[in-house]
């Protein structure tokens, strides 16, 4: 059936045009219930086994916590649905498209859009969203009335919807319609522990009449309020040291500086990582203060106000170590600034002492409200951008009372910029001793705290998987197992996999030059090797061969997506999160000594003065002879009683490779790299018993020299190919403003800090060795000086098409 609708639309040119759009309705869509004596689908989804089968209504990005639990099977995604969340939130919508993709918790996609019998259309004056919800009734009645005509006439189709207005019109039409409190209440009597993760809007905990945050402004007024330049619009970054204090990058008085937002009543319900809006207050406002007091409260604090909200904002502050217990701090007496008000600080350990630092005092407008619908409900909206983010901790063992089933109790996060947040929970005391999941779910305007759910248990504290656990979720880093879906896409050989004649199609075949890898010991991912042969001219061939993964994982493939979504290899004290299946990283992939392996090669021509004459990129195979640790490669060098080819070679490579450094810091490069540490693990239980600083060699930096030559050939080349749209990274020259705290804490030392440009700056801090006392000295030319330097002063790289910018500024990115 073909469904068409047609309207007149005015173009720019004010020329009127018809379009019309067709929708194909279709009979064959099924239900995919087993037993379904009608439909005629060649396989099912869903069991016969439950009474009722689960639908899901407009929102149910407020309960995929709870839908992600096993005991969630059977459940039938509307597509209307679908829809809705692919448009609110892409990362819930990967959430559920994952549940979707498992065969085992049967989730249903029904196209009901596409189906005769669900379609609708919508009425004259009826908005999107009840069109939308009239749209799930209707598909509901349907699949009930199916199922009993077809399927066993006791099995329901059931909607779990919060939404009240929507429950009552489906209880009005006959359809079976609960909350999500009362579906898991009534239904999942075995699992007590899931009315914990059922978010309850409904509560009022931690009011306090006594203290209101102000209302956020409404969206078209934080809309207008950045266009005329009244806001400042970025991310909150809050300190380690107090979650009341943050700050955001802006222009002020035309110089791109850190604005500060300190206390409870400005940051405005605002948490780590939020995109804000701020207003700057009168300059007769601002205040200054040493760095070594940190303002946690401008407001004064009624005295009926309960005790654990004192606790954090006067007198005391509660510093919360790993393991949950509390330790106290003594607070400064208060102090009065140039304005006459008075408020508390608290004296930061080991901080340096600057004089006259300037602190502004800013309003927080949260831009978590902004939406082209200036109707949206923002309480809603604030769950919608939260519940993404979800915090692991602990609950703190004060808040948990005696005797009690059901209870509210405080979290706190292993972050510290997060706020405590309050939940309700019936296994406070099962949880006490353990890392959990929360989510925060709401904050209103007269709760001092956020308000969330339990999501779930990670183990007990203390317990090395279940820390790991924590670190890996706080880093957001993905750690499960790959999916089957991916697993299918390798290589039916497996490790058997061998490099064929049909490979050698479009390559070259290096497999006789002396090929040779450099890495950590213990690698097994090895994705680089060198060569380099002497050319009748004199000249020398080097090249740079990277293992060729796209043989293997093709655009668009599952296991492509999820590379995608990992980003990089994790490396763990005791393990390693791959990016890949280990049968492509750490076998296939991984250019092995004396195998035939696929590969990319960069290939240059070069000179004894290591000027570059050409540079080629060819498909490859190639066939290493040696795989070296840095420490072997540089014993080889080292030694002069070897003086085989391939040894011959690293020396000449080094050499090389010294000549392109000198080169790249005569251009004012800057020495960047961490200090790295190894640890030495224990055979049996692979716990760390030692830890040690790796030592750097020559070899490190052979490697990263040629590495650097790579990445900047390539991009060259891609430039040369796409000029206009080629992604170009660079880190922006600092403001001033950032070394102003550094060049006052430098001074007295009689340094002087250049920053005009990166040679500059890199120059003055060779030179800056002072004296102190007769046996030591400041050296700020030390590699971890530097580098902490330069973390504390560059600002973050930006990222452009090659395209937004002009020719002459090219060169500097």
């Amino acid at each position: 059936m073909l469904h068409k609708k047609a309207f007149y639309t005015q173009k720019k040119n004010r020329k009127v045009i018809k379009v019309v759009k067709e929708h194909y309705l279709r009979d064959d869509v099924w239900c995919a219930a087993e037993g379904c004596s009608q439909c005629k689908h060649a396989a099912t989804v869903l069991s016969a086994s439950p009474q009722a089968y689960e639908l899901l209504d407009q929102k149910p990005h407020y309960i995929i916590d709870l839908i992600e639990h096993p005991a969630f099977k059977d459940v039938i995604v509307l597509q209307t649905v679908l829809q809705e969340v692919n448009h609110l939130s892409q990362p819930i919508y990967a959430r559920l498209r994952l549940l979707i993709s498992d065969p085992d918790r049967r989730f249903y996609v029904f196209n009901n859009e596409h189906h005769r019998e669900t379609y609708i259309n919508r009425l004259k004056d009826e908005s999107p969203n009840d069109r939308n919800d009239r749209a799930i009734r209707v598909a509901i009645k349907w699949y009930s009335e199916h199922l009993e005509r077809n399927a066993k006439p006791d099995r329901l189709a059931v909607m779990m919807s919060d939404d009240a207005d929507n429950r009552a019109k489906a209880k009005e039409a006959g359809i079976a319609a609960f909350s999500v409190r009362e579906y898991v209440a009534a239904a999942m009597v075995s699992r007590p522990e899931l009315m914990d993760i059922v978010a309850d809007n409904s509560l009022t905990m931690d009011i306090d009449s006594k203290f209101t945050y102000k209302e956020h402004l409404l969206p078209s007024q934080v809309a207008a309020g950045i266009k005329a330049g009244a806001f400042h619009q970025g991310t909150l970054n809050i300190s380690m040291h107090n979650y009341l204090e943050g700050t955001i990058m802006g222009l002020v008085d035309g110089t791109e500086r850190q604005i500060y937002i300190i206390g409870r009543a400005h940051l405005n319900r605002a948490v780590q990582s939020d995109v804000v809006a701020v207003q700057m207050l009168p300059k007769n406002e601002w205040r200054g203060s040493p760095s070594v007091a940190v303002v946690e409260e401008e407001e004064e604090e009624e005295e009926d106000v309960v005790e654990d909200t004192k606790k954090d904002e006067v007198g005391v502050h509660n510093a919360r170590d790993a393991s949950g217990e509390t330790a106290m701090e003594i607070v400064s007496p208060k102090f009065t600034t140039a304005n006459g008000k008075g408020c508390g600080y608290r004296a930061k350990k080991l901080a340096p002492v600057c004089i006259n630092l300037e602190i502004r005092y800013i309003s927080g407008l949260n831009l978590r409200f902004i939406s082209t619908n200036c109707s949206i409900d923002y309480v809603s909206n604030w769950i919608l951008e939260n519940r993404m983010v979800r915090y692991c901790g602990y609950i703190d063992k004060l808040s948990i009372k005696a005797a009690a089933s059901s209870q509210n109790v405080f979290f706190y996060a292993m972050d510290r910029r997060i706020p405590k947040i309050k939940i309700r929970t019936r296994q406070a005391h099962t949880l006490k001793d353990q890392r959990i999941v929360v989510a925060i779910d709401s904050w209103p305007n007269t709760s001092r705290h956020p308000i969330g759910h339990f999501v779930k248990a990670l183990g007990a504290a203390g317990d090395k998987e279940t820390e790991t656990e924590v670190l890996l979720l706080e880093h957001d880093v993905p750690y499960q197992e790959f999916a089957p879906q991916v697993l299918k896409e390798l290589p039916p050989e497996g490790d058997k996999w061998m490099v064929q004649p049909k490979h050698f199609e479009g390559r070259i075949d290096l497999r006789e030059l002396n090929i040779c890898s450099i890495d950590p010991p213990g690698c097994t991912d090895i994705d680089d090797a060198l060569h380099i042969r002497s050319l009748p001219n004199g000249n020398y061939e080097i090249g740079v061969h990277i293992a060729d993964v796209t043989h293997f994982v093709k655009p668009n493939m599952t296991m492509d997506n999820e590379a995608a979504h990992r980003g990089t290899t994790v490396y763990l004290v005791d393990k390693r999160i791959d990016m890949l299946p280990s049968l492509l990283g750490t076998n296939l992939c991984s250019l092995r000594s004396n195998v035939d392996r696929l590969a990319f090669s960069c290939l240059w021509e070069i000179t004894e003065d290591a000027e570059i004459v050409n540079v080629d990129f060819k498909k490859s195979v190639i066939r290493s002879k040696h795989s070296f640790t840095y420490e072997e490669a540089q014993n080889r060098i080292d030694d002069i009683r070897q003086q085989d080819d391939v040894t011959n070679g690293i020396r000449i490579l080094n050499s090389l490779a010294k000549l392109l450094r000198q080169r790249r810091l005569d251009r004012g490069a800057l020495t960047l790299a961490s200090p790295e540490v190894r640890f030495n693990l224990e055979n049996d239980s692979q716990d760390p018993v030692d830890v040690e600083m790796k030592e750097l060699q020559e070899t490190n930096a052979l490697v990263e020299e040629f590495m650097l030559l790579a990445n900047i050939s390539v991009a060259e080349k891609i430039f040369s190919k796409f000029p206009d749209s080629s992604m170009l990274r660079r880190h922006a020259i600092p403001p001033d403003s950032n070394f102003e705290a550094l060049e006052k804490a430098v001074s007295p030392l009689g340094i002087t800090l250049k920053h005009d440009t990166s040679k500059a700056l890199s120059d003055s801090l060779d030179a800056a060795i002072v004296s102190v006392h007769f046996y030591y000295k400041i050296i700020p030319n030390d590699l971890k000086f530097r580098t902490n330097l330069i973390r504390q002063v560059r600002p973050s790289p930006s990222h452009l098409m090659s395209g937004m910018i002009s020719v002459a500024s090219r060169p500097f990115f």
